[in-house]
């Protein structure tokens, strides 16, 4: 079993999160689901965006911050979109994080990458917020911190493609970008220490 905090997207803490979450809670993992706007959604990424600058990014990653108090510290960091640069904000600060979701976009992650750390990116190709450089920037950085980071382009499909409610939900890409997800989820190393199933 794996703890898992999810950070929300720029249109705020929506169905596509708590059903995500759901899914991996069936699946015997620990979800946080923080809401980081207050409450407040939007419907198009431009209205997202000026929320955001309403709330202000600091408001934010505080309490994404406060979200994590109290949970373990391999939690993995999961974020939608806005929520992989919540993700690059915190990791740093937590070490022992047993790995990284980037969903829908490519955040730069060089300062809190480690040796071992697993980190997994689903994104459209192409996708304004997963572009080429972005990506190889990614890479990179894994490679010369000694981490493990995979890649998975969907191509033809929109931003928001796991998102059933929006115009650009794709369910075979979204099926499979799950399938993908929960197997990182359960591979060796990535379970909260605490919850890890004993050797055999």
């Amino acid at each position: 079993m794996a703890h898992v905090a999810l950070f929300h997207s720029v249109l705020g803490l929506r169905t596509a999160e708590t059903r995500a979450a759901e899914r991996l809670r069936r699946a015997g993992h620990e979800v946080t689901v923080p809401d980081l706007f207050g409450g407040a959604t939007a419907s198009t990424l431009e209205e997202g965006f000026r929320l955001l600058e309403r709330i202000g990014w600091e408001t934010v990653v505080k309490r994404a911050r406060r979200s994590l108090e109290g949970v373990p510290e391999q939690t993995v960091l999961a974020g939608v979109s806005m929520g992989t640069g919540v993700v690059a904000d915190l990791l740093p600060e937590r070490p022992a994080t047993a790995g990284v979701l980037l969903l829908h976009a490519a955040a730069d992650l060089s300062a809190g990458l480690r040796p071992g750390l697993r980190v997994q990116l689903h994104a459209a190709d192409p996708d304004e917020f997963a572009p080429p450089g972005r990506v190889a920037a990614l890479r990179r950085a894994a490679q010369e911190a000694g981490a493990d980071a995979e890649v998975f382009r969907y191509p033809g499909v929109g931003h928001f493609y796991i998102d059933d409610e929006l115009p650009d939900h794709d369910p075979a890409a979204a099926e499979l970008t799950w399938r993908r997800v929960l197997a990182f989820l359960d591979l060796p190393g990535t379970a909260s220490k605490a919850q890890a199933a004993p050797a055999r």
